[in-house]
């Protein structure tokens, strides 16, 4: 076998050994890449708000209106005119319906009449019971006479009340053949039409021409249970006020998403339902613009507790597993955890936590699909633009 020369087999023997160097660096570097994780996906947080709030409960009930009035007449006759339109919002004394007056004007011309005949009367009388008293004084005529006189100017005053009282009828008959509103509020439909005949009186067969209800203000009425019924007492004994009055309540409409209507509690029934065990209650709201319907549903919403300081978080941020609730938090090396929590009372958007949070918790409200317990994420905070990637990069 061949030998090679010394100087030959130590270059041979340098140039395997910067190979193999070689090989290893390059080896090396690519461990290192590998070895080095990717950046978690990116994800949204926020710190709790901190806010005074109160405990509330939420009711489903009816609006109903303070005034309901409906339009019969007093007097019968046939229906002249009609003076509002259908629905139209009415103040109270406008005219809305005329009977045919001139039945009416007759009696009341006629009680007139009889009241200017009564007093002719009683002037005729007077005067022969004058004559009478000179008479019975110079002993010219008997005591009888006398005493018919006095009983004909008697009659004579009596028949003049009667006519009086007569002639205030017809003239109050004749008022009241022009119907007008009682209330301020809306007027339904009218149910009869011009030239029918409307029955009057006090009967419950007269005929029903209209109704009217008013539209401000306008209550709500709605039940609640009875340890609602002492929370609400307790709660108004506290803040120095009484179960029926000075409760602040708040109301949303079914197509609105917040309590936006402001109203209060003026009044609490006096007895419990025994069958159901709920009591009634209501509230009353400004209606300045007619929202408000009698027969709308709506939902109230009454405060069952002082107001306190509470720790909240968009309701979007909250998860659920089987029955219990929680949230994603991002501690300070970025990895999520996972905290079960529990939940207050809805205000707006945002979800009251009672218990399971710290205000200084980084809450994650956009991206929880991207996020898991125990992943790595890079989290920004909620209105912080994200950091242009560098050029260099």
């Amino acid at each position: 076998m061949m030998q090679l020369p010394i100087p030959l087999r130590l270059g041979t023997g340098a140039i395997l050994f910067l190979a193999l160097a070689a090989c290893g660096d390059s080896g090396s570097q690519n461990n290192a890449q590998q070895q080095a994780a990717p950046p978690g996906p990116p994800v949204t947080v926020a710190l709790p708000t901190k806010r005074m709030v109160a405990d509330r409960d939420e009711y489903v009930g009816r609006f109903t209106a303070v005034d309901s009035v409906e339009i019969r007449a007093r007097v019968s006759g046939y229906l002249d005119e009609v003076h509002f339109t259908d629905g139209a919002l009415v103040k109270r004394g406008d005219l809305l319906f005329t009977i045919d007056r001139r039945p009416l004007q007759a009696a009341v011309d006629q009680a007139r009449a009889d009241l200017e005949r009564g007093k002719a009367q009683v002037d005729l009388t007077a005067s022969d019971l004058a004559r009478a008293q000179d008479l019975i004084e110079r002993k010219t005529i008997s005591e009888s006479i006398y005493e018919q006189r006095v009983q004909a100017k008697r009659a004579a005053d009596a028949q003049v009340l009667a006519a009086e009282a007569a002639l205030r009828t017809a003239e109050l008959n004749l008022e009241f053949s022009e119907l007008r509103a009682p209330v301020d509020g809306r007027i339904g439909d009218r149910r009869v039409s011009v030239g029918n005949l409307v029955i009057g009186g006090s009967q419950p067969s007269t005929t029903l021409l209209a109704t009217i209800v008013s539209t401000d203000p306008i209550r709500f009425e709605f039940t609640f249970d009875e340890a609602a019924f002492l929370r609400y007492s307790r709660l108004a004994e506290a803040t120095g006020g009484v179960a029926e009055q000075g409760l602040e309540v708040e109301l949303r409409l079914l197509d609105e998403q917040t309590f936006r209507h402001k109203g209060k509690i003026d009044f609490i029934d006096n007895v419990i339902n025994e069958s159901s065990g709920t009591i009634r209650g209501r509230a009353t709201f400004a209606n300045p613009d007619g929202l408000f319907t009698p027969g709308m549903f709506a939902r109230v919403r009454v405060p069952a507790s002082r107001p306190f300081e509470a720790l909240l978080v968009p309701d979007s941020a909250i998860g659920t597993e089987q029955v219990r609730k929680f949230v994603y938090v991002v501690d300070a090396e970025n990895t999520v955890r996972q905290k079960y929590v529990e939940l207050g009372h809805l205000d707006n958007d945002l979800r009251v936590i009672l218990k399971g949070i710290e205000p200084d918790d980084r809450i994650i409200v956009n991206g929880l699909m991207r996020a898991r317990p125990g992943a790595k994420v890079t989290p920004l905070m909620e209105g912080e633009k994200p950091a242009a990637p560098s050029a260099a990069k």
